[in-house]
């Protein structure tokens, strides 16, 4: 088992990794009857997608020798009501600007194939940028 979840009430809930005991709580958004303290459930699935385009950039990035340090990923999730889901996930990748073209171009195809970008429904429009600026 990965992980447990348990419904805390008042429309939050507390997940716990099983391997490491860290947690984080979940609440629904303002926009549906919560209170918006914290991710929601389909935050986390777009800020899952950018962690998940970091994290295989960064494996990438060891085996090239080069410093991704300081990048960071926006994320901007946008919402369809009628079924109610997400219908587009924006990201920006604000990257060091000093890595040559060859690795840049390594490091963007390996993100665009992260399982992440693979397992999410193909109707969910991925915008990602990648700016090569810091």
């Amino acid at each position: 088992m990965t992980s447990k979840v348990t419904y805390t009430g008042g429309l939050r809930t507390k997940c716990e990794h099983l391997g490491s005991g860290n947690t984080f709580i979940t609440d629904a958004p303002l926009d549906n009857n919560g209170l918006g303290q914290a991710f929601s459930p389909t935050d986390t699935v777009a800020t899952g997608l950018a962690s998940c385009m970091l994290t295989v950039m960064g494996i990438k990035a060891n085996n090239l020798n080069v410093d991704l340090a300081h990048t960071t990923a926006e994320v901007t999730k946008h919402m369809e009501a009628n079924p109610r889901r997400i219908s587009r996930i924006e990201v920006l990748f604000r990257l060091p600007a000093n890595i040559s073209e060859k690795d840049r171009k390594i490091l963007e195809h390996t993100a665009n194939t992260c399982p992440v970008h693979y397992s999410l429904h193909p109707d969910i429009i991925r915008d990602i940028s990648f700016s090569w600026e810091l």
